[in-house]
């Protein structure tokens, strides 16, 4: 099942992305679950897919606008160095641990929206990630166990203003400024994806094919990302893991290449979908 969040007629909402449009389910499964968060708290998943199955379509893709999948997650980690390739044309050394900085729900943007360059620098980085959503909370998940917390999983562009990442040691500065992480189309949920070591994921910009890889790749798996993660934060429904970034970034190119005004860039992930957006500068 995809679900994906939206505004339609002004009010915000969610619900199944189906042959010929989406099914509405808001509001549908309980009055009070009203959106994707709503939901995944309520551990109603099984009633949604229940609802939808055999339903045709509320009304066409064309008739929303997306939202970022969970727009208000309460915790968006994400994971940096987590491919060799990645770490190796960064130059850092190897870590026993996975390396987290945080990105705040008010930088995101939705799939077809633009990604914004700030003002303030020339250096925006294009990211292909997978995002994993958490279904059921926890602290000090056991790796044997944390699949069984991932609600889904969707494509995820982690733009990042490299200049400012590296004003000190800290991350956070460049890696959330508004309009800069795009996350869409949609959620996968977990039951449709047998084994995500297998999806390949890659960044395309104006055509061109900029970073190509496989989830099998990953130098941290998601079950310890996650019970790493559970760790030193409490997992919540709704929050999102972004597991990490292939190598072939345009900061570490022989010339750079940034995303600049007018450029499109789009993140895929084989089963999952093709997340696509604009670049435009921040006025």
């Amino acid at each position: 099942m995809k679900l994906a969040s939206y505004v339609r007629t002004g009010s915000p909402g969610f619900g199944a992305v189906v042959e010929g449009g989406i099914v509405d389910l808001t509001g549908r499964i309980a009055p009070h679950i009203v959106s994707l968060k709503a939901l995944l708290a309520a551990d109603r998943v099984a009633d949604a897919r229940a609802y939808v199955e055999g339903r045709r379509a509320d009304f066409s893709r064309s008739d929303v606008r997306l939202l970022p999948v969970v727009p208000d997650p309460s915790k968006i980690l994400c994971i940096g160095l987590n491919y060799e390739k990645h770490r190796a044309e960064t130059r850092r050394p190897d870590s026993e641990y996975p390396a987290v900085f945080t990105r705040f729900a008010d930088s995101q943007v939705a799939d077809g929206e633009p990604i914004i360059r700030p003002r303030v620098s020339d250096r925006l980085d294009y990211e292909a990630e997978l995002a994993i959503v958490i279904g059921r909370g926890g602290r000090y998940i056991d790796e044997a166990v944390a699949m069984e917390h991932v609600a889904g999983y969707s494509c995820y562009n982690d733009g990042s203003v490299r200049d400012w990442q590296r004003h000190t040691h800290q991350f956070t500065p460049g890696k959330t400024f508004p309009g800069t992480g795009a996350f869409g189309p949609w959620l996968v949920t977990a039951d449709e994806v047998a084994d995500y070591r297998q999806m390949s994921i890659r960044c395309i910009l104006n055509g061109d094919v900029m970073q190509d890889a496989t989830l099998d790749q990953l130098i941290f798996p998601l079950p310890r990302l996650i019970a790493y993660c559970s760790s030193f934060t409490p997992l919540q429904p709704g929050d999102v893991i972004i597991t990490g970034t292939p190598g072939g970034v345009g900061d570490r190119r022989e010339p750079p290449v940034y995303m600049k005004p007018g450029d499109v860039v789009a993140v895929e992930i084989g089963g999952i979908g093709r997340l696509v957006n604009p670049i435009v500068a921040e006025e």
